[in-house]
């Protein structure tokens, strides 16, 4: 069957199917536009649309779709970004982590301090834990839009071999101890490509690889403890019907080369990062995402202070054909609605 856009179709008896997106269309039909919508990374914040907290959002996977849905409702995205929260995989392999009402679970101390507890480290089954949950917020999420879009979320796995291990002690174990930290990090890919797999199979249309962890890396060791792990995601699950963004919120300018060789069709990257200086070094076949501050302007900024960031923004990159506006990481649970709105506002009004 040809590729379509609508993500289902009615059968006779009333029966739905579901038809893959063609994601390599959707993504030329964004390079190819010369208005572009912005794709934050939009989600937490529906809490206050659909009056819950983030601990119950991030136990139910029903309540996750609803208020996705609300944000689409509200806001007009060319896609929808589910939650990023990245303590749902090391909760997975047994580290503890604090729920909150208004705070995203932060993973509380890590679970390997020996090489012993290394080696008995168990690949936790997909489904396990909150995984489950979140499978089950995309598929749900993908009933209520199915004709936009779905992108599920999943920590990278450097980054989550440093929830395990502790970051401090993964960086220094980087440069004495290799083998442990391959060890480890063997473990983690394995898991993420069953996980991110699982998401494919309930109806998800891409997702993002959050590996903000790699960002404190040298290009050495970038190359050698988190290239290639991502790369190996990304041929696992990547194709026509399902896209990976890379998202790095770390010192990027120095790791491009091989960041560019991890394959993803799209690259997200954080605030930290100069995207006019960025973008030239691109091959504009790979769409870019970036990068207003989620802290000092979307949380803590005015409708007035994200508006003139978000023209400024996009009068230095728009020149680009493959730059999409986003936020430079996933936008705070509290972050005022007005701002999310003067942000969304000051982008249709700098295409007008």
């Amino acid at each position: 069957m040809a590729k379509t856009w609508g993500a289902c179709m009615r059968l006779p008896g009333g029966v739905v199917r579901y038809v893959d997106m063609d994601m390599d269309k959707w993504l030329e039909d964004i390079k190819s536009s010369e208005t572009k919508k912005p794709m934050p990374i939009l989600s937490f914040p529906g809490i206050q649309l659909i009056g819950a907290g983030v601990d119950d959002l991030v136990k139910d996977g029903g309540l996750q779709a609803k208020c996705l849905k609300a944000l689409g409702d509200r806001y007009d995205m060319p896609a929808t970004v589910t939650f990023m929260d990245l303590s749902v995989e090391a909760e997975a392999f047994g580290s503890p982590i604090r729920l909150s009402d208004d705070e995203v679970p932060p993973v509380l101390s890590n679970i390997l301090k020996t090489d012993k507890d290394i080696d008995n480290l168990k690949i936790p089954a997909v489904g396990g834990a909150r995984t489950g949950e979140y499978i089950k917020g995309v598929a749900e999420a993908k009933k209520l839009m199915p004709n936009k879009p779905v992108f599920a979320g999943a920590i990278g796995p450097f980054s989550l071999a440093g929830r395990l291990s502790g970051m401090t002690e993964i960086m220094i174990k980087s440069m004495t101890e290799p083998d442990s930290v391959i060890k480890v990090l063997e473990k983690c890919t394995a898991f993420l490509m069953e996980y991110i797999g699982a998401f494919k199979n309930a109806g998800a249309d891409g997702v993002i690889i959050a590996e903000p962890a790699a960002g404190l890396l040298s290009p050495r060791l970038n190359a050698e403890f988190s290239v290639p792990y991502n790369r190996r995601i990304v041929d696992a699950v990547q194709d026509e019907s399902f896209i990976v963004i890379y998202h790095n919120c770390g010192n990027v300018g120095p790791l491009i080369g091989d960041i560019l060789a991890i394959g993803a069709k799209v690259l997200h990257f954080g605030n930290t990062a100069n995207m006019e200086e960025i973008l030239p070094q691109i091959p504009p076949d790979i769409v870019v995402m970036g990068n207003i501050d989620p802290a000092s302007e979307f949380r803590q900024g005015t409708p007035e202070s994200i508006a003139a960031a978000t023209k400024a923004l996009l009068t230095k990159c728009s020149k680009f054909s493959n730059f999409v506006l986003s936020s430079g990481c996933d936008i705070p649970p509290q972050s005022p609605l007005a701002n999310i709105s003067a942000f969304f506002s000051a982008a249709d009004s700098f295409y007008v």
